[in-house]
């Protein structure tokens, strides 16, 4: 019995943990987005970015915390190909232990995915996207939020 215990504990610790993160391309994204109900805060980050780390907690407890009011979350890895494909950004998540949809952005011009997702967007990242696309509203944020700042963000877009 007691084996059975251990057994199911390391399943359920693990696979609360094993996210799954797909692969799509900018058309596939920002269709993703743009059919989403409710607001959704699109959230552009990479392994590399101290700011985007320090934000991310912020994020998933705002989001979280608003989702009875039809708030959601969608984080998008601006992570290489490499670190995609070799299971570091999958290795990554888990340790952070960051549960949210995800996917990562499989392009690799910026001159190209940046001005799809917004006109304005110089690269730089981490950069956040809120959208209510049933009331047409959309407002760009190049620059790392804090929890008030998002939740300033979400409240207009509701």
């Amino acid at each position: 019995m007691k084996v059975l215990a251990a057994i199911l504990m390391i399943y359920f610790s693990t696979s609360a943990f094993s996210q799954q993160i797909p692969s799509v391309k900018v058309e596939q994204l920002v269709k993703q987005y743009s059919n989403a109900k409710g607001v959704t805060v699109v959230n552009f980050w990479s392994t590399w970015c101290k700011p985007c780390q320090e934000e991310m907690p912020g994020f998933l407890w705002v989001t979280d915390s608003m989702k009875q009011q039809g708030v959601s979350l969608l984080l998008v890895s601006l992570d290489t190909k490499d670190v995609y494909t070799n299971g570091k950004l999958k290795a990554f998540v888990k340790m952070k232990k960051w549960v949210a949809p995800m996917v990562w952005l499989n392009e690799t011009n910026a001159d190209r995915y940046c001005p799809a997702i917004d006109k304005t967007w110089s690269g730089v990242i981490p950069v956040t996207l809120i959208i209510n696309a049933t009331k047409k509203y959309s407002k760009f944020y190049e620059a790392a939020l804090s929890k008030a700042e998002l939740i300033k963000g979400i409240e207009e877009a509701l």
